[in-house]
C-alpha cells in the first residue's frame, strides 16, 4: 500500500503541478501581470497551503513549536532543497528588481521572525497582526509596482485561456499538489516505519521535505515548461507566505510558543534559514552577474544535506 501511495502521490504532483501552472500563465496573461508576481502570490498561496493547514491545525492541539518549526524546515527546504535541484536543472536569469524587491521582502520577514521569537519564544497577536499586515502591504506593492524579474524565454508559448478554466486549473491543481503530497509523505513514513527508520529521521526529512514537496513539483514543472519567473517567484513567495501568512494567522488565533524541548529551533534552525536566505543574493551575482546556475544549485543542495545530517547527529 505504501508503494501504491507514492506512484499516487508522485503522479498527482506531476498534474497538479502542471495544472498549476496552466493556471497561473493565463491569468498572468488575463491580468497584465508579471509572471513572477503571480508566482509570488497565487502559486505560493497554493504551495504554502499544506504548511498553514498543519500550523493552523497544529497550534489549536496545542502544538505551537510544531508550527515554528514546519515554516522554518519548509523554508530551508524551498531554498536548500527545492531552489537547488531547479537550478542544477536549469539555469535562471533574474533582473534587478528581484534583489530591488523580491529577496529584500524576504529577508525582512525572516529577520522580524527572528526578533518576535528569539527573546520571549513566543509570537504574540499584535506579533501575528504585524506580519499579516505586512503581508498585505507586500501584495499591494507586488500587484501595483512590481515589474518582471526573470528572463521569459518562450513568451510565444504562452496560452491565453478563458477565466473559468483559469479557476478550474487552479483550483484543481491546488489540490492535486495538496492531496499528491500528503499520499507521498503517509506512503514514504509508512515504508521508513517497516524498515524500521527511526521517527527522528522521519522528521527532519520525509516531514520537513514533505510540506515543500507542492514548490517542488510546480517549480520543476515551471522550470521544465521554461516558466522560471513563476519557478523562482513560487520559491520566494512561499518563504515570504509561510512566515507572514502561516505564522501571522496562526499567531493571531493563539500565540504561537516555542516550549524548551524545541528550542533547536531558535537556536539553531532559524539561523539556518537566516543563512540561507541571505546566501540566495550574492550566489545571484557569483560567479556571472544576474544568474543563478547549476553550480548555485550545488552550493544549496550541499547546504541543506549539510543541515539534516547535522540535526539528525
Amino acid at each position: 500500500m505504501s508503494i501504491l501511495y507514492i506512484i499516487i502521490g508522485l503522479t498527482l504532483l506531476v498534474l497538479g503541478g502542471n495544472w498549476l501552472l496552466k493556471a497561473a500563465v493565463g491569468l498572468s496573461l488575463k491580468l497584465h501581470i508579471p509572471k513572477i508576481v503571480i508566482g509570488m502570490t497565487v502559486v505560493s498561496f497554493a504551495t504554502s497551503a499544506p504548511e498553514l493547514i498543519v500550523s493552523i491545525k497544529s497550534a489549536l492541539d496545542g502544538a505551537t513549536g510544531l508550527a515554528v518549526g514546519n515554516v522554518i524546515g519548509s523554508n530551508i527546504a524551498n531554498l536548500g532543497l527545492v531552489l537547488g535541484i531547479t537550478v542544477i536543472l536549469s539555469s535562471i536569469d533574474v533582473e534587478k528588481s528581484f534583489y530591488k524587491t523580491d529577496w529584500p521582502v524576504m529577508m525582512i520577514a525572516s529577520v522580524m521572525l527572528y526578533f518576535f521569537i528569539v527573546n520571549d519564544k513566543t509570537i504574540q497577536f499584535y506579533e501575528g497582526v504585524i506580519l499579516f499586515t505586512t503581508l498585505i502591504v507586500f501584495l499591494i506593492y507586488l500587484l501595483r509596482f512590481q515589474k518582471q524579474a526573470v528572463v521569459d524565454e518562450m513568451p510565444e508559448d504562452d496560452e491565453d485561456l478563458p477565466l473559468y478554466k483559469i479557476a478550474l486549473f487552479l483550483a484543481i491543481g491546488g489540490v492535486g499538489l495538496w492531496g499528491g503530497s500528503e499520499l507521498l509523505i503517509n506512503g514514504s513514513v509508512a515504508m521508513a516505519q517497516h524498515f524500521g527508520v527511526s521517527d527522528a529521521i522521519i522528521g527532519v526529512t520525509v516531514v520537513s521535505v514533505g510540506t515543500s514537496v507542492p514548490e517542488l513539483a510546480a517549480s520543476i514543472i515551471a522550470v521544465l515548461k521554461k516558466e522560471k519567473a513563476i519557478s523562482l517567484g513560487n520559491l520566494v513567495g512561499s518563504n515570504v507566505f509561510n512566515i507572514l501568512a502561516v505564522l501571522g494567522i496562526t499567531a493571531m488565533i493563539t500565540p504561537v510558543e516555542v516550549k524548551p524541548d524545541a528550542y533547536s529551533l531558535i537556536n539553531n534552525d532559524i539561523y539556518w534559514m537566516l543563512g540561507v536566505s541571505f546566501a540566495i543574493l550574492p550566489l545571484v551575482f557569483i560567479p556571472k552577474g544576474l544568474r543563478l546556475g547549476w553550480r548555485d544549485g550545488v552550493l544549496l543542495l550541499a547546504s541543506y544535506i549539510i543541515f539534516v545530517y547535522l540535526t539528525i547527529s
